[in-house]
């Protein structure tokens, strides 16, 4: 059992639960897990086993395990088993109908809201609409007090880490670790998406996790 009587831990576990509680407001389903185990169960209750799983590009549910769990446990629609780029863009495609959706969020606003940046923007495609229901896992280290500031560590520390990821990515965040702004066709940032309501309510869950995760 992880020991979580650190001050740190003593104040995620205060305010996981009241964001949790704003997101609820906002017609999300939302829950607390102080751990990722915890996470891990959470998850895993809110799918059927019958349903097809899809994903975005995702740390955070690596960490937990989910991933590598419905690879197991589940009929999975899975990019990563194309063989040309044709084939991947189509699978992403039939990966917006799947049942169940995984994915992080990029920041989290305090008062119940999802910030989220993509390059594709499949993944945001996703959230807004397609899959029966979608499941974010947000790290505690996601949650920003304001719109402005999650936008801000969405561009600044989220998509720079990110970046890291693409071998030759032409982009000044690439390059440098900090947000250049621009424009180009590598861009990871050409889609911002602020999640302010969930409709229909509880189509989209959200587990706060009260561990840092992903970027």
């Amino acid at each position: 059992m992880n020991d979580r009587s650190d001050v740190r831990h003593k104040m995620y576990d205060i305010k996981g639960p009241l964001v949790a509680k704003n997101f609820n407001s906002r017609g999300f389903e939302a829950v607390y897990c102080p751990t990722k185990e915890a996470a891990l169960e959470k998850a895993v209750s809110f799918i059927p086993k019958d349903h097809v799983v899809s994903w975005g590009g995702s740390v955070s549910i690596d960490e937990i395990g989910l991933r590598p769990y419905v690879l197991e446990h589940n009929k999975v629609i899975d990019r990563d088993t194309a063989e040309t780029p044709a084939e991947r863009a189509d699978i992403m495609r039939r990966a917006l109908l799947c049942d169940t959706f995984i994915m992080g969020t990029n920041a989290a606003v305090e008062d119940g809201q999802l910030i989220n940046i993509d390059g594709n923007g499949n993944r945001l495609a996703a959230l807004t609409y397609g899959p029966k229901q979608v499941i974010v896992i947000a790290g505690i280290n996601k949650l920003e007090p304001t719109v402005e500031t999650a936008i801000s560590r969405a561009r600044s520390t989220a998509a720079p880490i990110n970046a890291q990821r693409f071998p030759g990515l032409k982009t000044p965040c690439y390059a440098t670790g900090m947000c250049g702004h621009c424009k180009g066709t590598d861009s990871i940032c050409a889609q911002i998406l602020r999640t302010r309501i969930c409709k229909p309510a509880g189509r989209i869950k959200v587990i706060i996790v009260g561990e840092i995760l992903g970027f």
